[in-house]
């Protein structure tokens, strides 16, 4: 049996140099190289289907097919499952933290602070980095319409 606390950290420690390139050294070639391929979730994919399909039983199964708050609840509080959702977890904010990075490259939109908040809750920096883009377009259009007005 694989030791799940030791699979649990090496995720975390895993995906924490991705998000410190990302807002740290957002400029760097070495950085926009990496975060613009998939590779990076590959790892974390593998560990994902390996855990997803060694947590099922034909009893988890039958829960995850009609799943009610508390059976799921009762589905977590077991380690294999939890750290299943974990790695969800950090593949889909690693994910969405990588669309933030691009779209904030490619339309120059800041994004250091939307990055920070998708590390520590994924769906946060996600609205701050849509809040941002759209105030940030907000001042660009008023701005332009003052240029053009003189």
């Amino acid at each position: 049996m694989i030791d799940l606390s030791l699979l649990f950290s090496l995720a975390n420690f895993y995906a924490l140099p991705f998000w410190l390139l990302m807002v740290i050294l957002p400029k760097w070639g070495v950085t926009q190289k990496i975060i613009s391929s998939y590779l990076p979730f590959i790892p974390l994919a593998v560990l994902y289907i390996y855990l997803f399909f060694g947590s099922l039983d034909p009893d988890s199964i039958e829960a995850f097919s009609n799943p009610t708050l508390p059976i799921l609840a009762q589905l977590f509080s077991q380690e294999p499952v939890m750290l299943t959702g974990w790695i969800h977890f950090i593949i889909l904010d690693l994910f969405t933290g990588r669309y933030i990075y691009l779209e904030g490259k490619e339309k120059g939109i800041f994004t250091i602070h939307s990055l920070i908040l998708c590390l520590l809750a994924g769906p946060i920096g996600l609205l701050s980095h849509i809040i941002t883009a759209w105030i940030q377009l907000k001042v660009s259009n008023k701005e332009e319409l003052e240029v053009t007005a003189t």
